[in-house]
């Protein structure tokens, strides 16, 4: 189930995929779509967490007047309400408004997918942080899954039960991505892997950059590029496409070679 011949499809439906909350899945999400973005790929985000979305507060969308909500309610077409953000991405958000909230029916969001082939290159999705009916609705609607975790047993733990899941779906899972990795004393890259039985892709170091970008609703890949957290998604980025990663250098490392 690794990386090899999957950037053949017209649109690859990705979705991003944790059991436990506070993991890191819609900064994960938010940030690896402006990533794909700079390596010249036409990239729509999908907030799927249609209980508690949160991916308009990342990018600082939050008050978009036309979201997902309307779109399953039949209220708006898809590409109505998808909106632009300055960073060359296409963002569908999720609604705040509890109201829309209510009520909405998760199983369309294959249909909301597929009317979405072949108008970009890749469809990133956020999801709840569960297992629950929207989830599977959600896995309806992508055709591969990057699952994301914690270097700790509880959040491998629930890891593994959504690599089971997407597995019992027919789901290809890409690997998973560690995150917030800080701690030795934490489960190592090795061990993940031979628990979960998938490749890692990424290993995203704890970050305080991470923590500002948030608060400033500006992706860690475009507020702080050069950061440690902001390389590690460029480099998955790149393991997605197929590309090789080049690092990006400053002006005094491209003059005298430091």
């Amino acid at each position: 189930m690794g990386i090899t011949n999957i950037s053949d499809k017209l649109t690859r439906r990705i979705l991003v995929l944790s059991g436990k909350g506070g993991v890191g899945k819609t900064s994960l999400v938010s940030n690896l779509a402006i990533a794909l973005a700079e390596l010249g790929e036409n990239t729509i985000a999908v907030d799927a967490n249609l209980t508690t979305p949160n991916l308009g507060m990342h990018l600082g969308l939050h008050l978009t007047s036309k979201t997902i909500h309307d779109v399953l309610r039949d209220k708006v077409d898809v590409r109505k309400a998808m909106c632009f953000h300055p960073l060359g991405i296409r963002v569908l958000t999720g609604s705040l408004n509890v109201n829309k909230i209510r009520g909405v029916n998760a199983g369309r969001l294959p249909e909301v997918t597929l009317s979405l082939m072949g108008k970009a290159d890749y469809i990133l999705m956020d999801c709840a942080s569960s297992f629950g009916q929207e989830v599977i609705s959600t896995l309806a609607a992508c055709d591969e899954v990057i699952v994301i975790t914690n270097p700790d047993l509880p959040s491998v733990t629930e890891a593994f039960k959504g690599i089971k899941i997407a597995g019992q779906e027919g789901k290809e899972v890409l690997g998973v991505v560690i995150n917030r990795l800080k701690d030795k004393k934490k489960l190592k890259k090795e061990d993940i892997e031979e628990i979960l039985g998938v490749p890692v892709l990424a290993e995203i170091p704890e970050d305080e950059n991470v923590t500002a970008s948030i608060s400033t609703k500006t992706p860690i890949v475009s507020y702080k590029p050069n950061s440690p957290a902001a390389k590690e998604i460029k480099k998955l980025a790149c393991k997605i496409t197929g590309r090789p990663y080049k690092e990006e250098r400053g002006i005094f490392s491209r003059i005298f070679g430091w």
